[in-house]
């Protein structure tokens, strides 16, 4: 592993942001594009890192990518119950793909889970688009749980998130 990870910096927050926000651009991820509300939420790392822990890859002094981990129930999560913690916001800017990234902040973010007293398991929520991800996730153990799938918006019909959930 050619990177170190580790809690992201103030200094980084608008950095991880727009990469954060252009994964989800550049893979088609956002039913509205550049004006999809969701590109807010995406930028706004302060927010994120107020509330839960987020975690960049670094290399060189660059940020490769980052994730937000939600250590329970609370402001930043989607899904979280009791004895659960989140993965969220999971992006690693394209010109870093293909180095093992991705799979490396999912790893760090289950070491953080196992580490949370009481936490029996992961949950996270995908785009069924996200195949690159869901390969991550299933090669890690996780497993489909098709009853807690979810729509963010429900006034849009078409957009479904699949959960995934990895217990200890």
């Amino acid at each position: 592993m050619d990177f170190a990870i580790r809690p992201v910096e103030p200094g980084e927050y608008g950095t991880l942001g727009e990469i954060t926000a252009q994964a989800y651009l550049q893979d088609g991820l956002l039913d509205f594009g550049e004006s999809d509300g969701y590109l807010v939420e995406l930028r706004n790392v302060a927010k994120r890192a107020a509330a839960a822990e987020v975690l960049v890859a670094v290399a060189d002094g660059k940020v490769l990518g980052g994730v937000t981990f939600v250590p329970g129930a609370g402001p930043m999560a989607d899904l979280a119950g009791p004895g659960e913690t989140e993965i969220r916001m999971l992006a690693v800017a394209h010109a870093a793909r293909g180095r093992g990234v991705g799979e490396a902040l999912v790893r760090a973010c289950l070491d953080r889970a196992r580490a949370v007293e009481g936490c029996v398991r992961v949950v996270l929520s995908s785009q069924s688009s996200m195949r690159t991800a869901h390969r991550v996730y299933e090669r890690l153990g996780f497993v489909r749980t098709p009853g807690r799938d979810w729509n963010p918006l429900p006034e849009l019909d078409d957009i479904t998130l699949l959960t995934y959930e990895l217990t200890f």
